[in-house]
C-alpha cells in the first residue's frame, strides 16, 4: 500500500515537471525563441525580408512591412532626410542569407503579448581586436501578422 502511494507521488511529479515552462509562460506571457527557430516565426520572416529589401535598395517595399504609423512617419519626413536615411540603412544592411545566418548564430526573439523584440548579437575579431555588434528591432503582432514598429 505504501509503495502505491509513493508511485502515485512520483508519477504526479514526473507529469508536473515538464509543464513548468508552460506555467511560467502563462504567468509572464513572455516567450523566448532562439537561433534558427526565429526564422519560422512571422517576425523572423519579416525581419529577413525587410533586411533583404533594404539591401536591394527597395525602401518603399521595405516600408510596407512596418505599421501604418511607421509608414506615415516615413512619408512625413522631408525627401532629403529620407534619402540620407536610405543611404545609411543600405550601407548597414545585409543580404537575406547573411542576416538569416546572423539570426541563427546569435538571435533572440522575445514575444510578449502583441509585441516582440528581435535582438541579434555578433562577436568577431578583426585587425583591431574583438568587435561586438548588437541590432534590435521591435514588432507589433496582429493575429498571425508581424509588423515593424521601430
Amino acid at each position: 500500500m505504501n509503495a502505491r502511494r509513493w508511485s502515485a507521488v512520483l508519477l504526479s511529479a514526473a507529469l508536473f515537471v515538464p509543464m513548468l515552462p508552460m506555467l511560467v509562460h502563462a504567468e509572464t506571457g513572455k516567450t523566448e525563441i532562439k537561433g534558427a527557430a526565429i526564422l519560422e516565426h512571422p517576425c523572423g520572416k519579416v525581419a529577413v525580408k525587410h533586411m533583404g529589401l533594404v539591401h536591394a535598395g527597395k525602401i518603399d517595399e521595405a516600408s510596407k512591412l512596418s505599421t501604418p504609423e511607421m509608414q506615415a512617419k516615413w512619408k512625413a519626413m522631408p525627401e532629403k532626410d529620407r534619402a540620407m536615411m536610405t543611404d545609411m540603412m543600405k550601407e548597414m544592411s545585409k543580404t537575406e542569407a547573411e542576416f538569416a545566418a546572423d539570426i541563427k548564430a546569435g538571435g533572440l526573439l522575445v514575444v510578449e503579448g502583441k509585441s516582440a523584440t528581435l535582438t541579434v548579437e555578433q562577436h568577431h575579431k578583426d585587425a583591431n581586436g574583438t568587435v561586438n555588434d548588437k541590432m534590435t528591432q521591435t514588432y507589433a503582432l496582429d493575429g498571425g501578422k508581424c509588423l515593424i514598429t521601430r
